[in-house]
């Protein structure tokens, strides 16, 4: 990530109430026969979201505004807590060192980025995990659970666990992990309108947010 992004939470209360989700772009294609071809034109999605369905007082639209002139906008990025998938284990379970599958080992190999994988008989989806959240990664080698600090180290704004020496993955053995992970975004806007009247009559303000692509 570059060095216009800060290593800051979006106000995790607001969060929480947003809505939004995955995008990606798709061509489609339609002939005179009715048949068409579609071709992705996205390896992979980007998220949006709208963070106004959180605000609901005037503290926290101030609260907004005030994160907002820190980003100075759409200049620095930062990380956001998405309530639907910020976990790389299943529904409310809890973590462990074995959810997602990173790579297997070579032998000499040290570095591994963290990812998630959506699906599993058709065509899987690997999402790759830049913003882990701080302290919650857990690492397994062929199914072993191996200890943070000594085995490896994880750097949280990149994703990348490194292993240190003396725990270099044997070849063959199964590098699994698990985690919490916040999403790099920004505002997708360089101005933020807000009606005070509206507002007090229970109007939502926009706060437009898009992911960024590491």
């Amino acid at each position: 990530m570059p060095a216009s992004f800060h290593e800051i939470l979006f106000p995790l209360d607001i969060a929480l109430k947003s809505a939004g989700g995955p995008e990606r772009r798709t061509d489609i294609v339609t002939f005179g026969s009715g048949r068409e071809e579609r071709n992705a034109r996205w390896a992979h999605s980007r998220r949006r979201f709208d963070a106004g369905y959180g605000v609901k007082t005037l503290d926290a639209l101030q609260e907004v505004v005030a994160f907002f002139e820190e980003r100075r906008g759409q200049l620095y990025g930062f990380r956001w807590r998405d309530r639907l998938d910020h976990s790389s284990a299943q529904s409310a379970s809890d973590i462990s060192p074995l959810d997602q599958m990173l790579a297997s080992g070579d032998g000499t190999r040290a570095a591994f980025q963290l990812a998630k994988t959506y699906g599993s008989t058709y065509a899987p989806y690997t999402r790759a995990v830049a913003k882990p959240v701080p302290g919650s990664v857990r690492v397994a080698v062929a199914g072993t659970e191996v200890p943070s600090g000594t085995a490896f180290t994880c750097d949280s704004t990149t994703g990348i666990v490194t292993f240190l020496g003396g725990h270099i993955p044997a070849s063959g053995a199964a590098v699994t992990a698990g985690f919490l992970f916040d999403v790099p975004v920004r505002f997708d806007t360089d101005y933020l309108e807000v009606d005070l009247s509206a507002f007090a009559a229970g109007a939502i303000p926009k706060i437009p947010l898009v992911e960024i692509r590491p």
